[in-house]
């Protein structure tokens, strides 16, 4: 029998805040493993995600949302995509269909390297087809930089094996880098940390998510039962507030999601202590960040 050569290469997801990323991958490997919020700015750092397909290990890197701002820990998540962007095999940018071109074009501009890239329509089941053609349209003007242009919704057209197909394509030969049966390279610590911080996001005002942060204190391990006990860290004293809610009950319903998430993906019971403090400006401070996992350099 003829060997079969395997594939195995760093895909990075690129694309503007709230363009989708997030979501695309947890439909790709059918798990939910990144944080999902219509919220943007919802991912802070890099996370491995690995989809096996076929004769190829795709690791996937999903980033946060490419934008500027001043805060230190907005710099951080900057640079995580920078980075991500100049160290991977292949590229893929993601564009929301009722976007213009603007993020693209900035996009083409800070790809240096000339990392081959897809391009990757998104949300494109929010418009009819005649725009979404229009849109192609547009695109063909830099046919040239993309080795694909692929219209994708989650909840209608493409398969996800068509994608994963067109992305391995683009893979070298290698051999696998991981270990085939894992999903994720993070740290269970990180895994749990963004499960708060998503049950952050869905249950408290659009303000809160920004200015709070996860730090997993300790988790201990048992046959039957984790224990995890983490910190919620929020900037002024108003928002500690909201964050427990009357009678404790928002901060309840933060720790009954993200404990059901938790179980869900570890496939045993968790206790889940949630703790909130205040630590003025902490999205400013380096020592404070670093400890949270966010190394500002």
């Amino acid at each position: 029998m003829d060997k079969i050569d395997t594939k195995a290469g760093f895909v990075s997801v690129i694309g503007r805040p709230n363009a989708g990323k997030s979501s695309l991958l947890n439909w790709l490997i059918g798990e939910k493993i990144a944080m999902v919020s219509h919220k943007a700015n919802a991912t802070r750092k890099r996370s491995n995600i690995i989809a096996m397909h076929k004769n190829a290990q795709i690791i996937f890197v999903d980033t946060p949302g490419i934008h500027e701002k001043e805060r230190l820990l907005n710099k951080f998540m900057m640079d995580e995509a920078l980075k991500a962007m100049g160290d991977c095999d292949l590229i893929l940018f993601l564009a929301p269909a009722s976007d213009n071109l603007k993020d693209y074009e900035k996009f083409l501009e800070r790809n240096s390297k000339n990392i081959p890239h897809i391009l990757l329509l998104t949300k494109v089941d929010n418009i009819n087809k005649q725009t979404l053609f229009k849109k192609i349209e547009e695109y063909s003007q830099y046919q040239d930089k993309f080795t694909a242009l692929i219209p994708v919704s989650i909840k209608k057209g493409i398969s996800q094996s068509y994608l994963l197909d067109e992305i391995s394509k683009e893979l070298p030969i290698h051999p696998f880098l991981y270990d085939t049966e894992i999903l994720t390279t993070d740290p269970v610590k990180d895994l749990y940390k963004e499960y708060i911080r998503e049950a952050i996001f869905n249950n408290t005002s659009e303000e809160i998510p920004y200015f709070a942060d996860v730090l997993v204190e300790k988790v201990e391990e048992n046959d039957e039962i984790d224990n995890i006990y983490a910190t919620i860290i929020v900037d002024k004293k108003s928002q500690k507030g909201i964050v427990i809610g009357k009678e404790g009950r928002t901060l309840q319903r933060i720790g009954f999601e993200a404990r059901k998430s938790i179980e869900k993906l570890m496939g045993k019971k968790i206790f889940l202590k949630l703790f909130v403090v205040v630590k003025q400006g902490w999205s400013q401070d380096k020592d404070l960040l670093k400890k949270i996992g966010y190394i500002v350099e």
